[in-house]
């Protein structure tokens, strides 16, 4: 008898423009874009917070995770508009990359183009929020609340 080909688990590669990965460990985080919700994991062990998620805590090495949903207002830390992009990114410039505090997290993404550049400022408060793009890709986006 001939071995069986294992299945991989590839769900990964629908998210963003450009997926420089297909397969995770936390492939169940492009379900829950699927649902409309952004999660973050935290370790069941030390309580240790993670975005983007994360299958392995660094701080107590368990890989007792449980998923929590992003929510509620951030607060815009840091930005900046790219004026020149990365590889697979041209077709988008100009846009603009931000930091918000969650509090006991932080969470890195690009703020959405409805947000005119001049409205935008430090301090801020903004919700993460999921992006559908073409052809059934998804990514998450920063929103004014």
């Amino acid at each position: 008898m001939g071995k069986k080909k294992k299945e991989i688990d590839d769900r990964f590669k629908k998210f963003g423009t450009v997926s420089f990965t297909s397969v995770t460990k936390v492939n169940d985080f492009i379900d829950y874009l699927e649902q409309g919700k952004v999660m973050g994991t935290r370790c069941k062990e030390c309580g240790a917070v993670f975005f983007p998620p994360r299958a392995d805590c660094y701080n107590c090495f368990f890989s007792d995770m449980e998923w929590f949903e992003v929510s509620g207002k951030g607060k815009l830390m840091t930005y900046s508009t790219l004026e020149f992009a990365p590889m697979g990114f041209g077709d988008d410039v100009p846009y603009a990359i931000a930091l918000l505090d969650y509090g006991d997290y932080k969470v890195f993404g690009r703020i959405s183009n409805d947000v005119p550049q001049d409205q935008i400022h430090i301090g801020m408060e903004m919700t993460t929020i999921v992006n559908k793009l073409p052809k059934g890709r998804l990514n998450y986006m920063f929103q004014k609340a």
